[in-house]
């Protein structure tokens, strides 16, 4: 029976399909062949990946692990990481995830703050545990995963534990929507990590919201390199694909890979940030490579460059494309739209300063444009909304909105808008909606540069100076000058332009942005050799470090 909770989408599919592959690992040792025995020597079915999770949910009940206990999962993506997940949402315990690559410090203080109960971890995460004292104060429950001393001593293997050929289900409880079921942390890209704080409705929100707007179909094949977003594969009856790959640096995976990947395993959708988009699409054009078997493909985190996509959709049949669904992890799909109509119509627009078109708002998402405000908004009114064309503040409200940040009162404060029985979520983004009601992008409300009679917002102006063949990506910053902020491009080369003549490069960007009233205040140009940008999309440009870098530069 399908409830509130995520998990319970698992032995509904065991019995519908047992046999159909829930999740594989790539298997590179396979080379090219295409032999199921070489190719899923490491696989789950749904048959077998709801008996394990089955069987690790009993034994970390065992333990003491169950709802409403707050665990922390470091494991890397693949069998264990699939089979502990679905477990815990079985035993209705919250999963507290936190990307791993988010530097020492924010890792100590993020887990700190959700104030966990439990750790479940390789060896390596639970010697960092000890070594630097992660959650010592409320941390009582440790388990083990890999040559697993701890766990074997109440999970036994499956074999081992049939009763007349069939096994004994974990029983549990009816799961209420408004249940908690994990505290997803953002990536930090704009400060701290905080912890958002997920319902079991937000997560059965998001599988039918993403169900129904790419009608992705049960059968299908996704390859996964993004860990949370793959635990939809298994509640969409998909079989989920885990590529060779660090999963901490999508930009600099090995791009044969992930194309042979979805050759070998004939994914029929798969999703990339822009950063893997960008690396594999362009080795791939450059082999004259193309992947027939895909149906679809999305990518989010970060705007994604027409440049990219184009090179990517080479790749695809004519009548596939890549989506690009906007959203945070407080409120994932907000809009969609796709590859055909940015390239075709949106894009020009882009490059005139327009800001990047994230497409219409998803069937039950209420998105609305407010006057920016950096203060707590306590109540809703509509005496707040800006008129068709005006760039404000993204607000939004809907079923996969998350209500608030784990023990961030302050935070959640300024995000949320109480509106009778519900609430908006401030976005923290800047953008307008067209006479289409297309939503549009300009930036992070944080990151908008404001001199003198002008607020500048780093989008728009981007989207401008990213028109110059021999650049990669740039970013507009603000630097103090003389006690001034003063507006600063940043500029990213392409690898092949890196030795340029600089001076000719700053005369051309300079007549580019007085062309055009968004960039014609804009007289400081600033060559960087590699944007720092955030951990899990490596697509986020970390605009507060180059305007550190910028600052001193220009002193």
């Amino acid at each position: 029976m399908i409830t509130a909770n995520i998990a319970s989408y698992l032995p509904v599919l065991a019995q519908q399909q047992p046999d159909t592959n829930a999740v594989v690992v790539q298997n590179i040792s396979a080379g090219k062949s295409k032999a199921a025995a070489d190719l899923y020597k490491t696989a789950y079915t749904y048959q077998q990946l709801n008996d394990a999770s089955d069987l690790v949910a009993m034994g970390l009940k065992s333990y003491g692990i169950g709802k409403g206990t707050r665990t922390v999962l470091m494991v890397k993506p693949g069998l264990d990481f699939f089979a502990l997940v679905f477990a815990l949402f079985k035993l209705e315990a919250v999963l507290v995830a936190i990307d791993p690559g988010m530097g020492i410090k924010n890792l100590g203080k993020c887990l700190a703050e959700a104030e966990p109960e439990a750790f479940i971890g390789v060896s390596t995460a639970h010697l960092a545990r000890l070594g630097l004292g992660w959650a010592k104060k409320t941390i009582t429950k440790n388990v083990l995963v890999g040559n697993n001393p701890l766990l074997s001593r109440f999970i036994t293997r499956l074999d081992d534990i049939k009763e007349d050929g069939k096994q004994n289900s974990f029983q549990h409880t009816q799961t209420k929507a408004e249940d908690v079921a994990a505290i997803l942390f953002t990536s930090g890209s704009t400060g701290i990590p905080k912890g958002v704080v997920y319902t079991h409705a937000n997560f059965t929100a998001q599988v039918e919201a993403l169900k129904k707007l790419y009608d992705i179909q049960s059968g299908e094949v996704d390859l996964a390199t993004f860990p949370l977003f793959s635990l939809f594969g298994p509640a969409l009856g998909m079989t989920s694909v885990i590529p060779d790959m660090d999963f901490t640096r999508p930009g600099h995976v090995n791009p044969q890979r992930i194309l042979d990947a979805v050759t070998q395993y004939e994914c029929t959708t798969m999703f990339g940030s822009p950063a893997l988009l960008n690396r594999v699409g362009k080795w791939g054009v450059d082999k004259h490579l193309k992947l027939p078997t895909l149906k679809r493909v999305l990518s989010a985190g970060a705007p994604v460059a027409p440049s990219v996509l184009k090179a990517f959709k080479s790749l695809l049949n004519a009548d596939v494309q890549i989506f690009t669904p906007y959203g945070a992890t407080e409120s994932l799909p907000v809009s969609s739209i796709g590859s055909d109509e940015i390239l075709q119509e949106t894009a020009k627009e882009t490059m005139q300063g327009k800001g990047v078109c994230v497409g219409t708002p998803v069937s039950g998402m209420d998105i609305r444009i407010i006057r920016i405000n950096d203060d707590v908004i306590s109540n809703w009114s509509d005496e707040l909304e800006l008129p068709v064309g005006e760039i404000g503040e993204i607000c939004v409200k809907g079923s996969q909105v998350t209500r608030y940040y784990f023990n961030r009162e302050k935070e959640t404060e300024l995000a949320k808008i109480a509106a009778g029985d519900t609430f908006y979520h401030r976005m923290g983004d800047v953008g307008y909606r067209d006479v289409q009601n297309r939503l549009w992008f300009c930036g992070r409300k944080s990151h908008r540069v404001i001199i003198k009679d002008e607020t500048l917002f780093t989008i728009c102006c981007e989207g401008i100076f990213n028109t110059h063949p021999f650049v990669f990506r740039t970013a507009l910053v603000g630097a103090k000058i003389n006690n001034e902020m003063k507006p600063v491009i940043c500029i990213e080369l392409e690898p092949e332009h890196k030795r340029a003549n600089k001076n000719k490069l700053i005369e051309d960007l300079l007549v580019l942005a007085e062309n055009h009233d968004i960039t014609k205040n804009i007289s400081h140009v600033l060559f960087h050799p590699s944007f720092p940008v955030d951990i899990r999309h490596n697509a986020k440009i970390g605009r507060e470090k180059l305007a550190a870098w910028a600052e001193g530069e220009l002193a």
